[in-house]
C-alpha cells in the first residue's frame, strides 16, 4: 500500500502543471539588461528636477541640486592647496603661443596640459577644451590641441583622429587663432594619464569597479578634475575670469555640460553630440548598455534624483549650446528632442530662453567645421559682443 501511494504521488508531481515554472522564462538577462529593466526605469521619477522638486525658488533649487550631484559623486580627491604650475615647453604659432605645462589638480596629483595663449595684451576670454572618449585612449588633450615635442607616432595619431571626428580641425587651435586662451587636459585613462601596462577597452570595467570598491567613482574623478582645471584656468593673469567657457564633443560634451552645472566659474558652455534621456539610452539596442565606456560618464545613484537634462539645467541661466546629429546612432533623436524640451522649459521659466541654443544637424556623430563655426559665433556673442550680466534670478 505504501509503495502504491509513493508512486501515485510521484505520478502527480510529474504530470501536474506547476504555474510558477510555466509563467517564467529560463533567463534573467537579455542583451546586457535585466529582464525587468522597464520596471526599473518606471521607478525613476526624478523628484529633485526643477518643477518636480518641492523647492520653488530657483537659486535655492540650483544649490540643492548641485549638492545632490556632489553627494552622489562620493569620495572625491582634495582640491590643490597650490597649483604650482610649471612650464615644460613652448612653441610659437600663428598668432598665439602653445605651452606644455603641468599643474596640481589635487593635493594628490599633478597633471600635464596644453595651454594656448593669444598674442597681445589680455585679459582674454578662455575655453576649457574637453576631449572625447572614442574608445581611443592613446591620446586625450592631443585630440583638441595640435601636439608638439612628441613622437611621430603621437603626431600621426592625433592628426588621424581630428580628421575622423573634427573635420580635420584642431578645435583648440581654432579658438586660439580667434583670440581665446585654451586649456586642454587628459582625462584619467587617456594620453599621459593612461595605464602603465598599456590601455585597452576592457580595462575600463576593472578601473571603474576598483573606484566603486573604494567608495568613489571614476566618472566623478573625471568631472572633478575638469572643475579644478576650470578654476585653474580662471586664475591665470591673462584670463578674464568673467569670460571662461567650456566646449566638448561626445564624452567631452557630457563633460562640458556637467562642468557648467558643477561650477560657477564657467560662464557659458557648448556640448556637441551628447544629450539624451535615460528612457532612450537604457534600451536593448543602445550603446550605453554595453558598460565599458559608460563608466567614465556615470555618477552612482544620480538617476534616483535627476536625469541628464535635469542635471544640465543646473547651469541655467548661463548661455548654453547643445548640438546633436539626426544620424547619430549613439543618441536616439526622440531622446534628444525630449531632453531639449526639458531644458528649454527650465530656461524659459527663468526668462532666459534666448540663452539656450539647441539644434539637431543632419549629421552623424561628428563635429564638422560648420558646427565649429557656429560654436565659435556662440561664444563670441556672449564673450566678445554681449557682456554677461549676473544671474537673472
Amino acid at each position: 500500500m505504501k509503495q502504491f501511494i509513493f508512486f501515485f504521488i510521484l505520478f502527480l508531481s510529474v504530470n501536474s502543471p506547476i504555474s510558477a515554472q510555466s509563467d517564467t522564462i529560463p533567463y534573467g538577462i537579455l542583451k546586457n539588461m535585466p529582464v525587468f529593466y522597464e520596471q526599473l526605469k518606471q521607478q525613476l521619477t526624478y523628484p529633485e528636477a526643477w518643477g518636480n522638486s518641492s523647492i520653488k525658488d530657483f537659486k535655492q533649487w540650483k544649490t540643492n541640486a548641485r549638492n545632490i550631484v556632489m553627494e552622489c559623486m562620493q569620495n572625491l580627491p582634495p582640491a590643490p592647496g597650490k597649483y604650482n604650475m610649471t612650464l615644460v615647453a613652448t612653441e610659437q604659432r600663428n598668432g598665439y603661443e602653445a605651452r606644455k605645462i603641468r599643474f596640481n589638480v589635487s593635493d594628490w596629483y599633478s597633471i600635464p596640459a596644453y595651454l594656448l595663449v593669444p598674442a597681445g595684451k589680455g585679459p582674454f576670454p578662455a575655453i576649457v577644451m574637453l576631449h572625447d572618449h572614442g574608445a581611443h585612449f592613446s591620446i586625450g588633450k592631443e585630440k583638441m590641441i595640435r601636439p608638439f615635442g612628441v613622437s611621430p607616432e603621437v603626431l600621426t595619431d592625433a592628426g588621424d583622429w581630428v580628421i575622423r571626428c573634427y573635420d580635420g580641425e584642431y578645435i583648440g587651435d581654432y579658438f586660439a587663432q580667434n583670440g581665446y586662451v585654451v586649456l586642454a587636459i587628459d582625462a584619467l585613462f587617456w594620453g599621459e594619464r593612461g595605464r602603465k601596462e598599456g590601455t585597452n577597452y576592457e580595462v575600463q570595467q576593472a578601473l571603474a569597479s576598483n573606484f566603486l570598491q573604494m567608495g568613489a567613482s571614476w566618472g566623478a574623478f573625471i568631472n572633478i578634475d575638469d572643475v579644478r582645471s576650470a578654476e585653474f584656468l580662471a586664475s591665470l593673469p591673462m584670463v578674464d575670469k568673467e569670460r571662461v567657457g567650456c566646449l566638448g564633443f561626445s564624452m567631452g560634451a557630457y563633460r562640458s555640460w556637467m562642468l557648467a552645472a558643477l561650477t560657477d566659474c564657467i560662464k557659458a558652455s557648448a556640448s556637441v553630440c551628447w544629450m539624451n534621456t535615460t528612457e532612450y539610452l537604457m534600451s536593448l539596442t543602445n550603446n550605453q548598455n554595453k558598460g565599458g565606456s559608460a563608466y567614465s560618464m556615470l555618477i552612482p545613484n544620480l538617476r534616483r534624483y535627476l536625469d541628464y537634462p535635469h542635471t544640465a539645467s543646473i547651469a541655467c541661466p548661463k548661455p548654453t549650446l547643445f548640438f546633436n546629429g539626426s544620424k547619430d546612432k549613439l543618441f536616439p533623436v526622440d531622446g534628444v528632442k525630449d531632453a531639449y524640451q526639458t531644458m528649454r522649459a527650465v530656461w524659459k521659466s527663468q526668462d532666459a530662453e534666448d540663452r539656450l541654443v539647441t539644434k539637431i544637424w543632419e549629421e552623424k556623430h561628428f563635429f564638422n567645421k560648420y558646427m565649429q563655426r557656429e560654436t565659435l559665433e556662440f561664444f563670441n556673442k556672449w564673450f566678445l559682443t554681449s557682456p554677461l550680466e549676473g544671474e537673472r534670478k
